[in-house]
Formats: structure tokens, sequence, C-alpha cells
């Protein structure tokens, strides 16, 4: 007689309660899916903790040094979606890029006056020879920073005259552009490509902007701008590390720019309890749970990702303390039975 173990079953499917960190490497997986590691020796297990932290070359690890895996990037910065490797975010500093493209987008009032330039000449320190003004943010090759700004004049109707400065001054050699709108749609017409304009600065190669007023409009309305991105940045040094919902690790730096490491994927598997568990977190393919489907988090069945938390154990420790101790009264109940029992039978044998 006796008890002993029947089986176990696994819960890998049930997922835990989410518990803060602020470590940008923790990572939660709400929903479906398992992290995929590959140790030294190139054996893959798959795991939903989610403790991850770079080593001194700056591979993303776990804490048994397997390296998380996902889809690297190229030297411009493009996810290579094709092969699944070790995911790495490069340390360093990034040198300055000077500004070449700006993407402006608004609305001009059809309803402005239009103002006469053979009476008021464009002056930038008189406000009534301008119909509306917008200043942009740019970097020259040294990485220092410079203001454009752009005055609108409506010269006529649907008809508007754009007027550059450059650090307040203007420069010799930069003309005036003519953005032209229809009447009927609002939508401009003219110029129908980017146009490049060139900028000179004091100590570093002269800025060649190219702007970009494809998507302005002149509409009834008020003068507003939705889209004024310029590129470009100055030095900057890594200062740390983002995960986005979708797995795209970025590195962060000093000037507010963050750059693209990686992109982590997820597995799935048609039977998860099928997996063969090899650590108290980690897990291996079997025949049983089928091949996993790799993906990026948020896609298919894959769920997203909590950066800064971590997954707690999805055992209700208050739950099982209960049937623990009913266990035990259980057990105590069963002593008692079994010892009044031989009590009973040790008083018969004495009686007979």
């Amino acid at each position: 007689m006796g008890v002993s173990v029947a089986g176990t079953a696994q819960s890998i499917s049930r997922g835990g309660s989410l518990v803060s960190t602020g470590n940008a490497l923790d990572l939660a997986i709400n929903n479906d899916g398992f992290f995929v590691t590959c140790d030294s020796a190139g054996n893959i297990s798959y795991t939903r903790a989610g403790s991850f932290e770079t080593d001194k070359n700056g591979y993303i690890v776990n804490a048994s040094g397997a390296y998380l895996q996902g889809y690297p990037v190229d030297d411009s910065g493009t996810l290579q979606t094709g092969t699944v490797t070790d995911i790495q975010i490069k340390t360093g500093n990034i040198p300055a890029q000077a500004s070449s493209s700006l993407i402006f987008t608004a609305n001009f009032d059809a309803s402005d006056d239009a103002i006469d330039r053979t009476t008021v000449p464009f002056d930038p320190t008189n406000s009534s020879s301008y119909t509306d003004s917008y200043t942009t943010t740019v970097y020259d090759s040294l990485g220092n920073e410079h203001s454009v700004c752009q005055y609108f004049t409506k010269t006529s109707d649907n008809t508007w005259e754009v007027q550059y400065t450059f650090d307040g001054q203007q420069q010799t050699g930069v003309p005036a552009m003519t953005l032209t709108f229809d009447p009927n749609t609002g939508k401009l017409t003219s110029p129908t490509t980017p146009q490049t304009i060139e900028f000179q600065t004091d100590a570093a190669a002269p800025i060649d902007l190219t702007v970009d007023y494809s998507t302005c409009t002149q509409y009834g309305s008020e003068f507003s701008v939705t889209t004024n991105a310029a590129n470009g940045y100055a030095s900057a040094t890594q200062n740390g590390v983002q995960v986005d919902d979708d797995g795209k690790v970025y590195a962060t730096y000093s000037n507010g720019e963050r750059m693209l490491q990686g992109q982590v994927v997820l597995a799935t598997f048609p039977n998860e309890n099928g997996l063969e568990a090899v650590s108290g977190t980690a897990w291996v393919q079997t025949g049983e749970s089928g091949t996993p489907l790799i993906g990026v988090p948020g896609s298919g069945t894959c769920g997203t990702l909590s950066s800064g938390v971590l997954e707690s154990s999805n055992v209700d420790i208050t739950s099982e303390l209960v049937n623990l101790m009913t266990a035990q009264r259980n057990y105590q109940a069963n002593t008692k039975v079994i010892a009044t029992s031989t009590q009973l039978d040790d008083a018969l044998f004495q009686a007979m």
C-alpha cells in the first residue's frame, strides 16, 4: 500500500501576472508565444522567462548565457527578415548626419488676401510682407544646429511664393519657390517633384536640403502645419535601449535619436503541452509539440511584448497553500481513523 505520483502536467498556456522592473530588456509576452534562445553549442530552446541583458559584446543573453534570437539589421539599418540569429546591440557613439531632406505638409488659407510684390517687397523683418512663416531645425555635416525659416506669401489666387532665411539671414543664390494649387481640389499642382535648396554654412559643407511640398493643400481654413520632418542630427552617445511591442529593438542616443538593432521573434507550437522541459523555465521541441512557427510579436498567433516587466509564475500561491492545508487536514483525519481502527482491532483481540 501507499501513494505515488501518477503523472505530471505542464501548465504552459496559462500566463502569469506581470511585475514591473524598469529594465528595458526585461520582456513579457502578452498571450501566446515563446522566446527563442540559442546557447553557444547551437542548441535551441524556448522560454517565456524574459529576463535579458547584454554581454560584453552587446549580444542580448539570458541568465544562462543563451542568446536571444531575432532578425538582424544590415549596415543601413534595414531588417533582414530572412535570417534568424543572435540579436546584437551595437555600442558606441554615432557621428553627426547632415540634414538632406525636409517633408513639409501644411494647409494654406485660400481666403487670405494676396500681397502685391511690386508694392510690398519681401522683408523677413516686416510681417506685413508675407502671409505665414514656419521654422525648421536642420544640421550640418559637423552636427551644428541651424534654423531654416520658410516665409509663405500669397501673391495671387491659388499661387504662393516661398522665401527662405538661414539662421535668420537671407542668402544670395537661394531663389524663391512658387507653389500653385488646383482651384477645384485645393491640391498642389506645382512643383510636382521635391526641390533642392543649397544653404551655405561657415565651417561645414553646404547643406543641400531637398524640400517636399507634395502633400500641401489650399482650403478655406487657417494656416496649419501637420508635418515638419527634417532628417539629420548631431553626434551623440548611446544612453539606453528600447524594445517596442512588436519586438523591434532600438539603441537610444543622447540627441534623441534611436537606431534599429533588430527584431525579436517568437515561436508558437501546434501542441505546446508536448514540449519537453529541460530546466525550470526552458523547453525543447518534440515530436508531440510539432514544428515551431516563427513570427514577430503581434503577428499571426504571436502575442505582443511588454518591456520593463517580467511574467511571474502562473501558480496561484494562495490557492495552492489552501489546497496544501486541506490535504494536510485530510491526512490528519485519515491518520486518526486508522489509529482508531487499530485500537478497536486490539480491543477485539483482547476480548477474545
